[in-house]
């Protein structure tokens, strides 16, 4: 059992346990100069990850809803309340993010694998341990807070198929490199007749800026740090793009490609290590880590209270 405080079932709780087992498991089959290669993961099997034939049907299930219900008028939808002027937006530091994160777990169920703040810390402290930069550290520190998104009732989401999982384009057509590709057959996007093209709604080379991303606790929480903090480009893209697997893994959508993306796509693909077989590392203690972190964030986070 994780040792953080145990937290009072409630409802939310219920809901945030649920979202966990469910970003658990399909992390379970997903499981430098910042670009040199990962040394802590040298003795790790990674034939055991993204085996997603033999996942369990809680996995299949969720892929097959967030298939069909990622369409373009959700993301647009999703977007235009995020952005909206009136949208209440709470204030708090990143170290306040991440303990109310850690919510989302239910200490008092014996079942309960690592909290988010020990698997947050474990990216982080396998980054730090094979020297890379600072702010890669602190990337590894906050890549999934994008999934505080289930406390805010303004950004109506639905718990689990709009929050984790694997991301891809809407606006064009779902590559079969997409994991379970055939569960996309009931979104209604594949029978329009723009959205349904390999270029859809873009053009050639328009870069993966401009393309519209599932939307998620990855999407999200790009959208809530690239303004408010000064971390580089690479440390956004391993935010926006770490679970985009479609992408960096398998060589899909590569015609969108403007050329700032081919050195964000290194950047992405020298963070998964570090996101994917961090979990099976020892248990970190926040406590003793945390004067070490909090000055790493202030360095990044000049205003330090984030408006998410």
């Amino acid at each position: 059992m994780a040792p953080s405080a145990i937290v009072e079932v409630s409802e939310t709780n219920r809901v945030g346990q649920d979202l966990e087992d469910i970003s658990d498991a399909i992390d379970d089959v997903n499981c430098m100069k910042y670009d040199s290669a990962s040394k802590f993961d040298a003795a790790k099997d990674k034939t055991q990850f993204r085996q997603y034939e033999d996942a369990c049907d809680r996995v299949k299930n969720f892929y097959r809803e967030q298939h069909e219900k990622q369409t373009v008028a959700y993301n647009l939808a999703a977007r235009n309340r995020f952005y909206n002027a009136s949208r209440a937006r709470p204030e708090m530091t990143i170290w306040e993010a991440m303990e109310k994160l850690n919510t989302l777990v239910d200490e008092s169920d014996p079942d309960t694998s690592l909290s988010q703040i020990e698997h947050l810390l474990q990216s982080a402290e396998a980054i730090r341990r094979d020297g890379k930069p600072r702010w890669m550290q602190l990337t590894g520190l906050i890549h999934d807070l994008g999934k505080l998104m289930l406390f805010f009732p303004e950004l109506e989401t639905q718990g689990q198929w709009d929050v984790v999982g694997d991301t891809f384009p809407v606006g064009c057509a779902f590559d079969a490199r997409i994991i379970l590709p055939e569960t996309f057959a009931k979104n209604p996007d594949t029978r329009d007749p723009v959205y349904s093209t390999k270029l859809g709604i873009y053009t050639p080379g328009c870069g993966l800026d401009n393309v519209m991303l599932s939307w998620g606790h990855d999407e999200y929480l790009y959208h809530v740090v690239k303004d408010q903090s000064t971390l580089p480009d690479e440390a956004l893209a391993m935010i926006r793009y770490h679970s985009f697997y479609p992408w960096h893994r398998e060589g899909a959508y590569r015609h969108l490609m403007c050329d700032k993306d081919h050195a964000m796509l290194k950047a992405v693909e020298a963070f998964n290590p570090y996101d994917l077989y961090s979990k099976s590392d020892g248990v970190p203690s926040a406590e003793e880590l945390k004067p070490y972190y909090m000055e790493l964030i202030d360095e990044f986070f000049p205003q330090r209270v984030i408006k998410w």
